[in-house]
């Protein structure tokens, strides 16, 4: 399993990554005219919010993905408190894109809010989607798994069923790494924890809608970030390309919005269900931090959280 939960981590961060060049860009027809089909990682050019960065890099999302997983390595394991101090003094000299809940999570904490109360009202995917390398780290401790993704994710959002997203990822990828295929893994998470509103519409309409134009699919959920759009997208995406990782995340760059968000989740569950061997290399080589999160990956003990 070891191997996989590795390629599981490495795989969100690449979905992110690949997202950049594009990540927010609404008209799929000024990707299509710019870049035509995107197979690799890009500078963002077309993406005006994080300008400044360069190809293989990540997006905000990612950037506090990587945090997170420095913060779980310094000591095998996730402080929620240790992390918000981490977070908070990242965000003070933080020189890429700051969104709205970042803001608002910022202000609340010069309120004197502590971690459990200073989430922002988000109802982003973004807060949810960060959550691989806690799934990394306890991958056989299932009860502390899903404390950790809901407290990291309230942290920053805590709109309505954010943190229940969160959740729901983790046990899809814990089911997967039992050896269930993501589209049974997602539908068996539902019926069993998540069999009420809004899930049961949510998983449903995404496993539906797995024999049509991704494109298509995605513009009609809605390419943005809230949650009741971005989550039925993730469960298409997973589903419709459950056998194809490259083109998982390569049709969700094309979908355009929030793919970074989406990449996140996407390239987390594929990865886990099929291992490094379908990363493909060309990514892996392109990846800037990669040399750093296998460093990281490395100090962990996963049996020993």
């Amino acid at each position: 399993m070891n191997e996989n939960a590795k390629a599981m981590v490495l795989a969100a961060f690449i979905g992110d990554a690949l997202s950049l060049g594009v990540h927010w860009v609404y008209n799929t027809n000024v990707i299509d005219k710019k870049y035509g089909r995107v197979i690799d990682m890009l500078a963002p050019k077309l993406a005006s919010f994080h300008r400044g960065k360069v190809e293989g890099e990540f997006t905000h999302y990612g950037d506090q993905t990587l945090l997170l997983l420095e913060s779980i390595a310094s000591d095998n394991g996730f402080d929620l408190n240790r992390f918000a101090d981490e977070w908070r003094a990242f965000f003070e000299e933080y020189e890429g894109y700051i969104d709205g809940a970042t803001k608002a999570t910022q202000a609340n904490f010069k309120a004197g809010k502590n971690a459990d109360t200073a989430g922002s009202d988000s109802e982003d995917l973004g807060g949810a989607a960060r959550i691989a390398p806690l799934v990394y780290v306890y991958q056989d401790d299932p009860n502390h798994l899903i404390q950790a993704v809901k407290t990291q994710t309230t942290m920053t959002h805590d709109g309505p069923e954010i943190a229940a997203t969160a959740e729901f990822f983790a046990r899809t990828v814990l089911a997967v790494f039992d050896g269930e295929a993501p589209h049974t893994a997602m539908e068996g998470v539902m019926e069993v924890y998540f069999n009420r509103p809004p899930f049961n519409k949510w998983v449903p309409q995404g496993l539906d809608s797995a024999a049509t134009d991704s494109r298509t699919v995605i513009k009609n959920f809605g390419q943005m970030c809230e949650v009741e759009a971005a989550f039925p997208s993730t469960v298409h995406l997973v589903a419709r390309y459950q056998e194809d990782f490259e083109e998982a995340l390569v049709k969700n760059i094309m979908a355009g919005g929030d793919s970074a968000a989406r990449g996140l989740v996407t390239g987390m569950i594929l990865g886990a269900y099929h291992g490094m061997d379908a990363i493909p290399k060309r990514w892996l080589n392109n990846l800037k931090a990669y040399d750093r999160i296998i460093a990281l990956l490395d100090r962990i003990d996963p049996g020993t959280p």
